[in-house]
C-alpha cells in the first residue's frame, strides 16, 4: 500500500482549497477527480472546512482528501473524524507533530529554516511542507535547506503557479507542489467548475510534462 507522500508524489500537485459553503464541496470534488487530480488540501480557515471534507470523503473514499492550515490538535481530531488522510500546518508545531506521529496520522508541518528541518528529520519526518515558499526564497532556498537535510524532500506551497511550476518540479527534492490557482474561491463561489476540471487537466498536464510522464486524457 503506497504512503501518502508516495500517492503525492504520483499527484506532483496538491490543490490547495478554501471552501466557504460546503454545499460546494461535492461539485468541486467532481471537477478535481475529472480532471485528473483526485487530492485536495482543504484548509481549515472556515467553518465550511469540516463538512467539506466529510462530503469530499464520503463521495470518493480513495479521493485523497486533507486538511490544510491545522494549527491545534482540536482541529486535527475534527479534521480526522470528517475523513481527513493528512494534516498539513503552515509552520513547525512541535505538538502538532508530535500529537500527529503518536496516533500515527500523516503530517506535513511547514518548514523553512534549518532549526525547522533539525525538529522534522529528529522526529523522523521525510517529507515537509515549505511555505510560503516564494516569500522564503523558493527553489534556490529548498535546494540550500536540502543540502545538509539530504533525507528530506519538500512540499512548497504559496506563490506556486503554472508559471514557475516548472521550476518547482524540476527540482528532485520536490515532491509535489501545492497550489490553488485551478481552486481559486472566485471560481468556486461562481460555480465555475467546469472551468476549474479544465485549469486542473492542465495542471496534470504541465505537471507530468516537467517531470517527463506521458498523459492520455479520453
Amino acid at each position: 500500500m503506497k504512503t501518502i507522500a508516495e500517492q503525492m508524489a504520483e499527484m506532483l500537485v496538491v490543490p490547495v482549497v478554501v471552501l466557504h459553503d460546503a454545499k460546494d464541496a461535492k461539485k468541486l470534488a467532481d471537477a478535481l477527480v475529472e480532471g485528473g487530480l483526485p487530492c485536495a488540501e482543504v484548509t481549515f480557515r472556515t467553518e465550511a472546512a469540516e463538512e467539506s471534507i466529510r462530503i469530499m470523503a464520503e463521495k470518493y473514499p480513495d479521493m485523497l482528501v486533507g486538511a490544510g492550515t491545522v494549527l491545534t490538535t482540536e482541529q486535527v481530531d475534527r479534521a480526522v473524524a470528517a475523513g481527513a488522510k493528512f494534516i498539513v500546518s503552515p509552520g513547525f508545531d512541535p505538538e502538532i507533530v508530535d500529537y500527529c506521529i503518536e496516533k500515527e496520522i500523516p503530517v506535513f508541518p511547514g518548514v523553512v529554516t534549518p532549526s525547522e528541518a533539525a525538529q522534522a528529520v529528529r522526529r523522523g519526518l521525510e517529507v515537509v511542507k515549505f511555505f510560503p515558499a516564494e516569500q522564503y526564497g523558493g527553489v534556490p532556498a529548498i535546494k540550500a535547506l536540502a543540502a545538509p537535510y539530504t533525507m528530506l524532500r519538500f512540499m512548497p506551497t504559496g506563490g506556486v503557479n503554472v508559471n514557475n511550476l516548472e521550476d518547482y518540479l524540476s527540482c528532485d527534492k520536490i515532491i509535489c507542489c501545492g497550489g490553488s490557482w485551478m481552486v481559486k474561491g472566485d471560481m468556486i463561489e461562481a460555480g465555475a467548475f467546469d472551468q476549474i476540471r479544465q485549469l486542473t487537466k492542465e495542471a496534470v498536464d504541465l505537471a507530468r510534462s516537467i517531470r517527463g510522464q506521458v498523459t492520455v486524457h479520453e
